[in-house]
């Protein structure tokens, strides 16, 4: 009878479900635990790696396409207040007379910096973009930035041939357009190709280096009475339309070498710069604001050169603002380390 009970108990048992871990296998618990709280914590390490290594370029190709549309409008702007307008026509030439007043030892050095500028700049673009190309390697960077160079300086002569000649608004000037400036073009562009080769630890430096010697060439020019400052700011808006798009295909295509650290990793990209290039653009605002109110009605002086001072001043509002908003915006485009 024993035996038959033992039999019956024996036949009723649930035998084990094959997979049934929790229930055959308690142990195993804490492993599936450790497994999952591993498997959240890979991740939530790898939703947060494409935000650590974003190409550089990347989610700012819409800045570049605003501040390509800026330099566009601020040249059809430019074109039509100084050109168009019998005010701006008055401002600009009244400045390009004025600088008859410094026609002595500061016209013959501008001469002759002027008469070096074209094989200057194409020596210091020609050199900087060669010793970087071969150095770094960065061939797609180069052929890039040396097309966008040129590009930049055949749209200033074809502009030139296409924009009207002056028209007249009551204004002794030469009715021929002069507008942009070749020289001012050359300058820039050659400054900007050198910008754009260099990574990004350099750029601070080369922003400020190159804004202030395209800006020298454009003073230079007005000194010489080659061009009127509008003819030197137009340059400088050509050059931005031309070469930002330039620099985004760069950022884009070397996105190896992009590499942004931020400011005092280097010498080059100390902060010192950008401080130099907000100097420099806010005593141009002071120094425009200041000679214009000179020339308003009732407040009129003795000075012969107010229109002169504030024409400079324009052309470097002009170069240091590129500078400052190029920087600014390679540096938030470059791919964070």
């Amino acid at each position: 009878m024993s035996s038959v009970t033992g039999m019956l108990h024996t036949s009723h048992r649930t035998p084990p479900r094959e997979g049934d871990a929790h229930t055959s296998h308690p142990e195993n618990c804490g492993t599936l635990d450790r497994m999952s709280s591993q498997q959240f914590r890979t991740s939530g390490r790898s939703s947060k790696r494409p935000l650590q290594r974003r190409d550089a370029g990347a989610g700012t190709g819409l800045l570049f396409v605003l501040a390509t549309i800026a330099s566009i409008v601020g040249l059809a702007a430019t074109y039509y207040f100084f050109v168009r307008t019998t005010m701006g026509q008055f401002i600009d030439e009244s400045a390009l007379v004025e600088a008859t007043v410094l026609s002595g030892t500061a016209g013959r050095a501008s001469t002759e910096f002027l008469d070096m500028l074209p094989m200057l700049s194409l020596a210091i673009a020609t050199v900087m973009v060669l010793f970087v190309t071969v150095a770094r390697r960065r061939w797609r960077a180069a052929g890039i930035a040396v097309a966008a160079c040129i590009a930049a300086n055949a749209a200033t002569q074809i502009l030139k041939f296409l924009i009207p000649d002056r028209p007249d608004r009551g204004v002794q000037t030469l009715e021929l357009n002069s507008l942009p400036s070749g020289h001012t073009t050359l300058a820039a562009s050659a400054a900007a190709a050198v910008f754009l080769m260099v990574s990004p630890r350099w750029r601070p430096l080369a922003g400020f280096l190159g804004s202030s010697f395209a800006v020298a060439t454009g003073v230079s020019t007005l000194i010489n009475q080659w061009h009127r400052p509008a003819d030197v700011v137009a340059a400088f808006l050509v050059v931005g339309a031309v070469m930002l798009p330039a620099g985004w295909l760069i950022l884009r295509t070397g996105s190896s070498w992009n590499v942004w650290k931020g400011y005092g990793e280097h010498w080059a990209a100390s902060r010192i710069w950008v401080w130099l290039t907000v100097a420099a653009l806010v005593i141009a605002i002071a120094v425009a604001g200041y000679s214009l109110m000179q020339v308003m009605p009732g407040l009129s002086t003795d000075s012969t050169i107010d229109y002169f001072w504030a024409g400079t001043a324009f052309i470097a509002i002009a170069g240091y603002l590129s500078a400052l908003g190029g920087t600014w915006l390679f540096g938030l485009a470059a791919r964070k380390a």
